[in-house]
């Protein structure tokens, strides 16, 4: 163990020695190294990111929520399969909570966009209504700073009030409490706010409730907009604790075939959609990414496998005299080669150091530029660049460590 931490402190001392006494040489050869390593562990960062964020997006919509639609998730493309297929109806809500005993909560609920917000002379234009029935804030986290949210009485009888996202009551506002109590103009119609959200940030994949968000009562949005012929509205149903959603979905599948009336033979006009569709569709998309990636990376550290080699075969050449000396002294061949070797692993470590450096700096950059989407390097991404650039390293530096390892001391000593 002593000797082998010798040879790795000799072979560490040599590798500095290069990179001070040959810069360009050394910092061409490394350059593929530094490349390869920078495109792989950037890819795999920002794919990472990427996913740990989507990920955290979709399982705010709920892992055991089944999405009650017209439209699949999953849909192979065929339009004409899915567009004569009814809308659901907030008629049917009655007879999904009565028929299916496996769920807890059930929201009816639509979205339209492109909507106005006005409060005197001051408006918001482009902004999100969103109407939904009780139990969506059983589904959804809904956090206020502000005011409070709707009572059963509200979303039953339709009342004319509203729970404002943070982008809206900054604009007109510009703090939560100043919101509360004042009536604002939507669809023509006078509502009073009631509650003002917390400030959700940016979402990789928009969400239900976002920044740009005012929720209405369901039966009175109906009054501004209907949804059976501008929207694509949906069921949102809760499974009990303890219920698995497959269970859900199989008693939902029965009971929404009984109420559309639907023979055995005909297929169903509806989508039962769940998060883990989301996912696996994002699980092949991240997969292609991360294929690209690595092309693109296993190109560059081809490259800079062969500019390793070929550095040490020139270390190989100029040592010749002094291999020979310590193999005429008794130094065995498998000590010259791991002495190589080493060497050769450390010029990689040191380029794949760089670019790791060089990711690290991109993350900072990137973190400056959008504060809301958390991008890291992770310590497990960091010991990827390591082990490859060490696996580059052994492979590139093995035939001239070899080479150097079968030199004849004699002929070594007497080489120019």
């Amino acid at each position: 163990m002593l000797s082998t931490l010798k040879i790795l402190w000799s072979s560490f001392k040599m590798a500095l020695q290069e990179l001070r006494v040959n810069k360009l040489r050394t910092f061409l050869s490394l350059l593929g190294i530094t490349i390869g390593i920078f495109c792989i562990i950037a890819v795999l960062t920002v794919t990472d990111s990427l996913e740990s964020n989507i990920r955290k997006d979709l399982n705010s919509l709920g892992t055991n929520v089944v999405f009650l639609e017209k439209w699949p998730w999953d849909g192979d493309g065929d339009w004409w399969r899915y567009v004569n297929r009814p809308k659901p109806k907030y008629t049917e809500l009655r007879s999904i909570r009565e028929k299916v005993q496996s769920a807890e909560s059930v929201a009816f609920v639509f979205v339209s966009g492109g909507r106005n917000v006005e409060f005197g002379s001051d408006y918001m234009e482009n902004v999100q209504l969103l109407a939904t029935t009780a139990d969506l804030e059983k589904m959804q986290p809904v956090e206020l700073v502000a005011g409070r949210y709707f009572s059963p009485t509200e979303l039953t009888n339709g009342t004319n009030v509203t729970v404002l996202g943070a982008d809206i009551w900054e604009g007109l506002f510009f703090t939560p409490e100043a919101a509360v109590g004042k009536v604002v103009r939507i669809g023509g119609r006078n509502t009073r706010v009631i509650g003002a959200l917390k400030r959700r940030g940016e979402s990789l994949m928009g969400g239900i409730i976002n920044d740009n968000t005012f929720i209405l009562p369901y039966t009175f949005a109906r009054t501004i907009i209907d949804e059976r012929r501008n929207a694509d509205p949906w069921f949102m149903i809760k499974a009990k604790p303890g219920i698995a959603v497959g269970q859900l979905k199989d008693e939902l599948t029965g009971a929404m075939r009984a109420i559309h009336r639907l023979k055995p033979t005909e297929e169903n006009d509806f989508a039962l959609n769940e998060i883990t569709i989301a996912q696996r569709q994002l699980e092949s998309v991240f997969g292609a990414i991360n294929l690209g990636g690595g092309l693109i990376a296993f190109f560059s550290l081809l490259v800079g496998s062969f500019g390793i080699a070929n550095i040490m075969f020139v270390t190989v050449k100029e040592r010749t005299n002094i291999i020979g000396l310590k193999k005429a002294i008794g130094a065995r061949p498998g000590i010259i080669l791991l002495e190589f070797l080493m060497e050769s692993i450390m010029l990689c470590l040191i380029g794949g150091g760089l670019g790791l450096l060089l990711v690290f700096v991109g993350t900072l950059l990137a973190g400056n530029m959008f504060p809301r989407f958390v991008i890291a390097l992770s310590p497990w991404n960091i010991f990827i660049g390591f082990a490859i650039s060490a696996i580059v390293g052994i492979i590139a530096g093995f035939i001239p460590a070899y080479s150097a390892s079968r030199l004849d001391p004699v002929v070594a000593i007497r080489s120019n």
